[in-house]
């Protein structure tokens, strides 16, 4: 109830996006009839189920709800003091030599063929694997989930056999695609089609949505904990870890190049897009980097710098032409769930030194842990 609570006063909503749910409806109801909570009140609450709460992973998201509850009653502590009562980890700011690495890598994996700044020949790379009949989207990506299954079935945890998983094609929402786990093994990955789809992405985003991204992680996890599973806080811990395995999960199923020689062999040349001499997999590792210049971002626009100062930081460090740069500055303004931003880049960083081997990633599917427990 608190968690409702809390969610329809960041959101306007008894539920929105600081929260997914899925318990009795009846709760949720209950929460959107009554008037809205006042948020020292809902903090002070938190306070008291801190003192007695069961088990460390609880606290920490309790603690995560009080953060937000505190911000949004007027209290305002720095960036990544808020970021760290959030998430569990402490938010930094990604030196710039880190991207400049990941340039370097994009460079030698982009074809040569070409001159030109390094944001062009990406973008010119993007453009020559984009799908152009959108309307085959779901076959391609019931085709990436039978596959992405079947390897975490086989490589990382058993996956009951009678699960469904859609695709559903979106427009008029801010995502690219989005792995939902709707229970009764029954899940849904949207694409937004309004988007370009770019078909060397194709496991990279329906591992993170999928398997062993975000649905094999809600359904097994739901499976084990029951109602443990019933809230999940975006602005915490485990969503810290959830990110991370997310940018994680096409590396864990597809080593090496086995991603693009699995698009090589059943998608690419049905579409006409030939071999041209590029690196699936060190693009993916180098945009997953990359994710770190939204965070140093954040922290720029947490100190008041202009819109075109951080649109000049982002279009030189994360490659972004102006259309991305305009949606990227959007999601800088300051709000309660400022700090998710910092999940994606802090949470592959923890997980890609600790996932050393199939129990670890196992683990990540099973149980609930912190980011002080992959640290440790």
């Amino acid at each position: 109830m608190l968690a409702l609570r809390i969610d329809r006063l960041a959101t306007g909503g008894a539920s929105g996006t600081a929260l997914i749910y899925r318990g009795p409806a009846e709760w949720r109801a209950a929460v959107a009839a009554e008037p809205p909570a006042v948020a020292g009140t809902l903090a002070e609450e938190a306070e008291r189920l801190m003192e007695c709460a069961p088990s460390a992973y609880l606290r920490a998201h309790v603690r995560a709800i009080r953060a937000m509850a505190r911000h949004l009653g007027g209290e305002r502590l720095p960036l990544a003091a808020y970021g760290r009562e959030c998430l569990g980890l402490e938010p930094r700011w990604v030196p710039e030599e880190v991207f400049e690495q990941a340039h370097a890598d994009l460079d030698r994996a982009l074809p040569r063929s070409g001159a030109g700044p390094l944001a062009e020949r990406l973008r010119a790379w993007q453009e020559a694997h984009t799908l152009r009949a959108v309307e085959r989207l779901p076959e391609l990506v019931d085709r990436a989930v039978a596959e992405t299954r079947a390897r975490t079935d086989k490589m990382i945890i058993p996956l009951p056999a009678d699960e469904v998983v859609e695709c559903r094609l979106v427009e008029g929402v801010g995502f690219h695609g989005a792995g939902e786990y709707e229970g009764g093994l029954k899940s849904t990955i949207h694409i937004n089609r309004a988007i370009p789809f770019n078909v060397a992405d194709l496991l990279y985003l329906v591992a993170h949505e999928g398997h062993p991204g975000h649905i094999a992680e809600s359904m097994l996890k739901e499976l084990r904990l029951g109602a443990g599973q019933w809230v999940r806080f975006m602005l915490s811990p485990s969503f810290v870890l959830s990110e991370g395995l997310g940018l994680l999960a096409e590396e864990l199923i597809f080593p090496g190049d086995e991603a693009q020689a699995w698009l090589s062999a059943n998608v690419l040349p049905e579409l006409g897009i030939r071999p041209d001499g590029s690196d699936f997999a060190a693009v993916h590792r180098a945009r997953n980097v990359l994710w770190g210049v939204w965070g140093n971002a954040a922290f720029l626009a947490a100190e008041g710098r202009g819109e075109a100062e951080l649109a000049a930081y982002l279009g030189r460090w994360s490659l972004y032409g102006d259309g991305e740069v305009a949606a990227a500055l959007g999601l800088l303004k300051p709000s309660p769930m400022g700090p998710y931003l910092f999940g994606y880049f802090h949470g592959w960083d923890l997980l890609r030194r600790w996932v050393t081997g199939p129990e670890r990633a196992r683990r990540l599917l099973t149980e609930q842990l912190l980011p002080s427990d992959v640290t440790a």
